[in-house]
């Protein structure tokens, strides 16, 4: 893959990309939804060529082949030694979400989440008839975030909370949750005998430091975990619907594959199952260098606002490719925030009021672009704040 490749903005136009076809305007830049504005790696696109080639789009089952690449991928990219068979395939990550829900707990369960997080999080507690548990993240002064430890040990106390939901690393804040933070989080949910659910379907996307699977750090974390994963987003093959549940206890994974069964999921379709395979066998090179691309887009325009919009204030991420936009700055409430962006500045952002508690006046910007793009859409804002200003 060559920066050139990274550079060319291929054509949206015809496929139903959520992304580039649901926005307000073609004069606007969609920077929303968080997949990239990149071919998919050659590895899997050639994957996919062979196997239409081969006529052959019949029901496909999870292979060794197909368990044995994931688990080589998390060895080498992570540390984290894996059985195969623990291994439970689902269409999504947020589906993930809901089948362990129902799975290893009851309504009226409490779950604990730490907003601003990813909205889903909110609606699948809710939606399965359990208890939504908030433990805000705590902002510090220079923009980064941590974990609340005291309020988290309080509620992880009560008898009700049975499942905490960890976003790793954070998604929109950005935070690749460190090894101390992960064992104390670790230590608290061993203790008052609470499972934990990391939804680690960024992990791949890190820019500083090692990323620490959650399930790695012992023994005891391993036997209370379940690790969603995806290739989704490390390759931007979403469309593909694939991702997986690592579950090392037996019997949790015994729940989880009941609800599975319950409710018919299971089987990956034809092209799902060998995009994953060339993904994780062949697409290591590719990611590395398109994260080095994405830095270079994020520190652009971090640098520019900084520089030219001062009243709106971000910190580059440790991991994943989305900045989040502190505009709390601009004095607007959030609707005419939305409204700023996409009418002044022509740029369709996620709001930070749809992440939840400590979301209001801020906005989330997918930085997994060409370099033209995100020229222009630190252009385009600071030239609506000049106007603004004017």
């Amino acid at each position: 893959m060559t920066r050139h490749q990274f550079d060319t903005l291929p054509s949206f136009e015809g496929i139903a990309s959520e992304k580039w076809e649901h926005h307000h305007g073609k004069d606007t830049l969609p920077m929303w939804v968080a997949d990239m504005d990149f071919p998919a790696p050659p590895a899997v696109l050639h994957a996919l060529e062979a196997r239409i080639k081969r006529g052959v789009l019949g029901y496909t089952t999870i292979s060794p082949q197909y368990k044995e690449a994931v688990a080589g991928w998390m060895s080498r990219r992570h540390g984290w030694t894996i059985d195969p068979s623990w291994l439970r395939f689902c269409p999504g990550v947020v589906v993930s979400l809901s089948v362990i829900i129902r799975a290893c707990t009851s309504p009226g369960d409490g779950i604990v989440i730490q907003p601003p997080v990813y909205p889903p999080f909110h609606a699948v507690v809710e939606d399965n008839g359990r208890e939504l548990v908030l433990n805000p993240l705590l902002r510090r002064e220079d923009g980064t975030y941590g974990v609340n430890f005291a309020e988290l040990e309080q509620q992880l106390s009560d008898e009700k909370v049975k499942m905490l939901i960890l976003c790793h690393p954070h998604n929109p804040v950005g935070r690749v949750w460190s090894r101390e933070e992960l064992k104390r989080i670790a230590e608290l949910c061993v203790r008052h005998n609470v499972l934990v659910v990391s939804d680690e379907i960024h992990a791949d996307l890190v820019h500083e430091g090692s990323f620490i699977p959650f399930a790695s750090l012992s023994e005891e974390a391993a036997a209370r975990s379940l690790v969603c994963t995806s290739p989704s987003k490390t390759f931007n093959i979403a469309g593909m619907n694939s991702s997986n549940i690592i579950i090392p206890d037996a019997k949790l994974r015994a729940a989880v594959t009941a609800e599975l069964k319950r409710i018919s999921v299971g089987s990956i379709s034809a092209l799902g199952h060998d995009a994953v395979i060339a993904a994780y066998e062949q697409s290591e090179q590719w990611i590395d260098e398109a994260l080095v691309y994405i830095r270079g887009n994020m520190e652009h325009i971090v640098s520019e606002l900084s520089r030219h919009a001062p009243e709106i204030r971000t910190v580059l991420p440790e991991g994943t490719y989305l900045l989040w936009l502190d505009c709390r700055g601009l004095g607007m409430d959030d609707r005419d925030l939305y409204r700023f962006f996409m009418d002044k500045a022509l740029l369709q952002l996620s709001p930070g009021s749809a992440f939840g508690a400590g979301g209001s006046g801020f906005m989330r910007l997918n930085a997994a672009c060409t370099r033209g793009t995100a020229e222009e859409a630190a252009r385009r804002i600071v030239s609506a704040l000049r106007e603004l200003r004017g």
